[in-house]
């Protein structure tokens, strides 16, 4: 009798106890009976009854796991703890919340069985629920990205995935301190298969994913994929050096040859001044945020600290 091929789930959750079991249901009927599946639930830092609803789901379900944080490190860092610990051959990774449709599941297993796939990704399609303003900006996002890297991400590309064993290897090697999964799996390479989807309506509270937390993202997103912003910056005070001198040699020729028409005040200076002085503002804070990430990957701290697991 041929051994069944084992697959890992990883399920990131944060504050999700209305979820927990529900979700767990039809997550398991969304497993083809050909596979046997492990679930790791990574718990980041929940402050309510999470953890308790995943130990009550542990007991019922040997093949149910967990590992929980001692704080909230984040949602990327909870997929890569769940990565660390993976030991299947395939391992996908969904939200917890419904967003991510467990029924997309077969299919995404049926592509990588082919071989042809070690990627098997999925892209969000905005419907009548998405507000407008998360539209645009989630498309401004993608496209502003993708202009100033090499490494392209599909537009709407989400944290639910299907990786084969080989790129879980490349992706747990990496200690980078500020991680963009999706632009790190996009980054390997590999050949990789797309399913579009609608996302799923939550029967239970609210996104975790707030607008500071996304431009938190964005940034190291476009922070950790790309140095045009540093060469941009250095364009702008190349110009504005030039223009300087070029401004500054018109105003000494204009005072040397028709002093009586040069108006003395105070407004051109001091509008000069503070647009100088807002762009090197501005590229100070550039290269800020550079110095900032290189500073945090020479401390060489955990990306997390598990505070209990069950695996």
């Amino acid at each position: 009798m041929t051994k069944k091929k084992l697959i890992s789930v990883i399920i990131p959750v944060y504050n999700e106890e209305g979820n927990v079991v529900p979700f767990f249901a039809e997550l398991k009927q969304a497993i083809p009976k050909e596979y046997e599946v492990e679930f790791i639930y990574v718990d980041d830092g929940s402050t309510d009854s999470t953890l308790t609803k995943i130990k009550q789901l542990q007991a019922k379900n040997k093949n149910a796991k967990y590992i929980s944080f001692t704080r909230n490190f984040g949602h990327q860092y909870a997929l890569k703890a769940g990565l660390d610990h993976a030991q299947g051959e395939a391992v996908i990774s969904l939200d917890g919340d419904f967003q991510h449709p467990p029924k997309l599941i077969p299919k995404m297993l049926e592509k990588w069985a082919t071989g042809k796939y070690k990627i098997v990704f999925t892209r969000r399609i905005d419907d009548v629920k998405t507000t407008y303003l998360k539209q645009i900006t989630s498309k401004l996002f993608y496209r502003f990205i993708n202009s100033m890297s090499e490494t392209k991400i599909d537009v709407g590309s989400a944290d639910f995935r299907l990786l084969d064993r080989e790129v879980v290897r490349v992706i747990t090697s990496s200690e980078e301190a500020n991680l963009f999964l999706r632009g790190l799996v996009s980054w390997t390479g590999f050949t990789s298969y797309a399913i579009d989807y609608v996302p799923d309506s939550r029967i239970w509270g609210t996104s975790k994913y707030t607008y500071p937390k996304m431009i938190r993202l964005a940034l190291d997103a476009i922070t950790s994929f790309s140095i045009i912003p540093l060469r941009f910056a250095t364009i702008i005070g190349f110009f504005m050096s030039l223009f300087s001198g070029i401004y500054g040699l018109y105003a000494v020729i204009v005072f040397l040859t028709n002093r009586s028409s040069v108006i003395i005040g105070w407004p051109s200076v001091i509008i000069s001044v503070l647009f100088i002085g807002g762009l090197q503002l501005l590229i100070l804070g550039i290269v800020g945020e550079y110095i900032g990430k290189i500073f945090l990957e020479t401390k060489k701290r955990p990306l997390y600290i598990v505070q209990e697991k069950s695996l």
